[in-house]
């Protein structure tokens, strides 16, 4: 029996999987239309069996915004069904494309059934890159899923050698190495070139304690994002209602409202039963209900930024549409 963990290697494609025309092809890689599956990836960079056994498991390889619904599902009975087969398993490990990475870790947080770490991980140059940040990604997220340390801390992000809750942290630059941040609270901990090591707990309620089960569900009730600039004359707010929007989530200015013209079709939506939420454009901090804000029917998001606040609007809508229940689930997770 081997002496090193065994970690699950699960591939989705990304950066972290492409490959581009040459070691000095680090933006445009995405024109070479090459990713690499799990298995290709791991032999990519043999030095991390030195680490764990690695089971690389087949899934996709698409660039990340093209995933959503239907590939977190099937994310989530994955895990299942590795835990299910591989009872040793000390973790997971998904690679992910960096542009909707936050989205993936946090939807996962939320609906994961499985008591073993899963740690998301992806990079911001190309597995063929010189000087590629994918190893050595790949690399801690494989010795960070096999912590014993990591395990209740809901699901993880790992990049950069830094350690983040899934809930917290959000891509803040576009090429730079350091992009992924947890703005007003910072890293749980760090894969260090001798441990890994934790310094927090999050707070709030993550996988696999959660009272969202999506592996019956067909399809998340649909949430839209309606985002704040000035001269906006409501367009975008009337077609998502239109469009039949159980929910809205408002990235409004901060500290959390929105423009004149969007503010009167919300507070119409609002009325006619949408559910419509708070939030900020700002990138951290709280929203706060305020008296127009309670006039209007509108709920606040607490500190989620509007594409993780959309996800737990749709979870939560799977259960209750009422607004006190709605309030509950973001004071909760």
């Amino acid at each position: 029996m081997s002496a090193l963990p065994k970690v699950a290697v699960v591939g989705t494609g990304g950066t972290i999987c492409s490959v581009g025309v040459g070691p000095f092809d680090i933006l445009d890689y995405g024109a070479n239309e090459t990713m690499l599956h799990a298995d290709a990836l791991v032999a990519k960079f043999p030095e991390v069996a030195q680490l764990a056994e690695i089971v690389a498991v087949p899934f996709k390889a698409v660039p990340s915004p093209n995933i959503f619904f239907d590939d977190w599902k099937a994310l989530v009975l994955t895990c299942d069904r590795l835990v299910a087969e591989h009872r040793d398993l000390a973790g997971i490990v998904i690679l992910h494309g960096t542009a909707s990475l936050e989205e993936t870790a946090y939807f996962l947080s939320l609906t994961v059934k499985v008591s073993v770490p899963v740690v998301v991980v992806g990079s911001q140059r190309p597995a063929s890159a010189l000087s590629t940040d994918a190893g050595m990604n790949l690399a801690n997220a494989i010795r960070t899923a096999a912590s014993p340390e990591a395990r209740g801390l809901g699901v993880l992000v790992l990049l950069n050698d830094e350690i983040h809750a899934a809930r917290e942290v959000t891509k803040t630059s576009t090429f730079r190495l350091q992009t992924f941040r947890s703005p007003d609270f910072g890293v749980l901990g760090h894969a260090d070139g001798d441990a890994v090591v934790f310094y927090r707990r999050p707070m709030r309620r993550a996988a696999p304690d959660t009272e969202f089960d999506i592996r019956e569900l067909a399809a998340l009730p649909r949430v839209d994002i309606v985002l704040a600039y000035t001269g906006s004359d409501g367009t975008a707010a009337r077609a998502l209602v239109a469009a039949g929007a159980r929910g809205i989530v408002s990235a409004g200015f901060a500290p959390g409202f929105a423009g004149p013209a969007d503010f009167e079709v919300l507070k119409q939506a609002a009325a006619d039963g949408v559910v419509v939420m708070q939030s900020t454009r700002a990138g951290s901090g709280r929203t706060f209900k305020g008296k127009r804000l309670r006039e209007a029917g509108f709920l606040t998001t607490d500190n989620l930024t509007p594409q993780k606040a959309r996800l737990l609007l749709a979870l939560a809508l799977t259960i209750s549409a009422e607004p006190a229940e709605i309030e509950r689930a973001f004071l909760t997770y």
